[in-house]
């Protein structure tokens, strides 16, 4: 007994095969995540799930040493290199999860409905700006057509749902007249991916999943994103190009925040993705109506007003912490 007070918690989850551990006089079980299968239990019916980089592994582990309650644990295995754990018990986690170390790399998800499940078919609709990729296209076209500062206002109002998305992207866009279509080409090459985004599509492609960016940016971005990771759709709203040259303008319907809450219905209904399938992930508050039409809706790195909207977020974690939010 005394020997199974000095293993730390997640030692003995991570490290050995035990069934069990006494640990300051705290039961602590071990379960299968599969066990529970989005199923209500009666003997442990709130969970949490934290992910987070091995090199937090120790800030977790002290964290974890003020639990005062019996538990059960179980690992979470992925495809990529972050670790995660579910805590399962009969009291509410509300204490420790409200104790939960800020300012590092790791995300704790706090289950209150059933998660999707990972080795089911599913829908993923992305946004693509500062979700699927590391930057906002429509401010980097227009640094490189030298009225960066003027557009980038509008972006953040817009980000921070102070203005009409598609009053704000048509008076962004008006800015861009007169340059070359060479910039948007020149950007395609160098589009940052978001860390994570690959490993993400890897995880999620063999097991079935349908994969779409639904963006208020511009189809050669979408485009080129759809192609280099093999989505399976892409929407985003068209720049008119005229003599080589932008003209300022849009054509076609406007991708705003509706029309990204439609794709999920559209997208669902075209693949016949069952209910509790269909996830959503983005980080603006253009973003609210998706996350909100989707059975699972994830906030990344995202601003207060999709937080506040979101099922959960992901906040101090790249993408690859999107798998272990689903149920394997």
């Amino acid at each position: 007994m005394e020997s199974q007070n000095i293993i730390q918690p997640l030692t003995w989850l991570f490290s050995t095969l035990d069934a069990s551990l006494i640990h300051k006089n705290i039961n602590l079980t071990r379960h299968f995540e599969d066990e529970y299968s989005n199923n209500i239990q009666v003997k442990h019916p709130h969970r949490c799930r934290v992910v987070f980089e091995q090199t937090e592994f120790e800030l977790i582990n002290a964290w974890f040493e003020n639990i005062a309650q019996d538990c059960s644990l179980a690992t979470l295995m992925r495809h990529n290199e972050l670790k995660g754990f579910e805590i399962a018990s009969s009291a509410p986690l509300d204490e420790i999860i409200n104790q939960f170390p800020q300012g590092i790399k790791a995300d704790i998800l706090d289950i209150t409905q059933p998660l999707a499940s990972l080795f089911k078919p599913g829908l993923l609709v992305m946004d693509m700006d500062s979700t699927a990729i590391q930057i906002e296209c429509i401010d980097e076209l227009a640094a490189m057509a030298g009225v960066g500062e003027a557009v980038s206002e509008v972006t953040e109002r817009a980000m921070q749902g102070e203005l009409d998305f598609e009053e704000s992207l048509r008076l962004r866009v008006s800015k861009l007249a007169g340059a070359s279509e060479t910039i948007i080409t020149t950007l395609c090459e160098q589009l940052p991916l978001m860390p994570g985004l690959k490993a993400l599509v890897a995880e999620l492609k063999p097991n079935d999943w349908k994969l779409v960016l639904a963006s208020g940016g511009f189809t050669p971005f979408v485009g080129y994103l759809k192609d280099l990771l093999g989505l399976d759709a892409a929407y985003a709203n068209e720049l008119v190009i005229k003599d080589g040259k932008l003209t300022g303008e849009v054509i076609g319907e406007v991708v705003d925040a509706q029309y990204k809450a439609d794709v999920i219905d559209k997208s669902s209904a075209s693949w016949q993705i069952p209910a509790g399938q269909r996830v959503a992930i983005g980080d603006g508050a253009n973003d609210i109506p998706m996350v909100k039409a989707a059975d699972f809706g994830i906030a990344f790195h995202a601003k207060p007003k999709l937080l506040a909207a979101a099922d959960a977020s992901i906040s101090n974690l790249d993408l690859r912490c999107l798998v272990f939010y689903l149920q394997a």
